[in-house]
């Protein structure tokens, strides 16, 4: 696993993002990929330690195609400029809250995790387990280990109060929320140190009381 691979084909696909310096570099690229994948790997099995959801995960299952969906885009740039990787029990098409990793130069990388905009009933059983048990979420939130990586929940929320919330619920402010999601940059230079692994994995222990929090919600 070599991440220095990993940014300097994704510097260089920045300026040629098209379909024939791709295949003129394909080789370069095939390295690359299989790089992040095996990085994915050893941080599934890292998490696998502290998360037994994750445990059988492959990195197939995790790791998202470089190749954009451009049929309703304006941009008609055919490859992302990052790797990433949802590793997240079922897979990276699975709704369960989870750890997304990503690379991406130019301070661009993160590890993220939690909910992004859970849809219909799973947003409304986390929408009343925060109800029920807002004391026990902003314990999770106020918690040291958490508090050393993120400082509160990301994402969008409705302007008001959601359908069946009253605007002076004490925890309205929570209930607003459209995504749960906890974020953490890193620079180049992180990614390309020695402790970029261990670092990965520490953020996602982190975050992995509140993802079972939304996970217990969503059951």
């Amino acid at each position: 696993m070599n991440t220095q691979n990993i940014l300097s084909f994704l510097t260089d696909l920045a300026q040629n993002n098209n379909r024939e310096w791709m295949q003129e570099n394909k080789k370069i690229y095939l390295q690359a990929k299989k790089d992040f994948e095996d990085l994915t790997t050893e941080i599934i099995d890292e998490i696998s330690a502290f998360d037994p959801q994750i445990e059988g995960l492959t990195a197939k299952e995790c790791v998202f195609r470089l190749n954009r969906d451009i049929r309703f885009s304006k941009n008609k740039s055919p490859y992302k400029l990052n790797f990433g990787a949802s590793i997240t029990r079922g897979g990276r098409k699975s709704h369960w809250a989870g750890y997304y990793l990503q690379i991406q130069p130019n301070g661009e990388s993160f590890m993220a995790g939690g909910s992004y905009m859970p849809v219909g009933e799973n947003l409304a059983k986390i929408r009343q387990e925060i109800d029920y048990n807002a004391d026990e979420l902003r314990k999770l939130l106020a918690a040291d280990d958490f508090k050393k990586y993120f400082k509160e929940l990301e994402g969008d929320s409705v302007k008001t109060a959601p359908k069946g919330y009253k605007k002076d619920n004490p925890n309205i402010d929570l209930l607003r929320r459209k995504s749960f999601i906890m974020w953490y940059k890193v620079t180049d230079k992180q990614v390309l140190g020695k402790n970029y692994k261990n670092q990965i994995v520490q953020v996602f222990q982190a975050m992995k009381p509140v993802n079972d929090f939304l996970n217990m919600a969503m059951e």
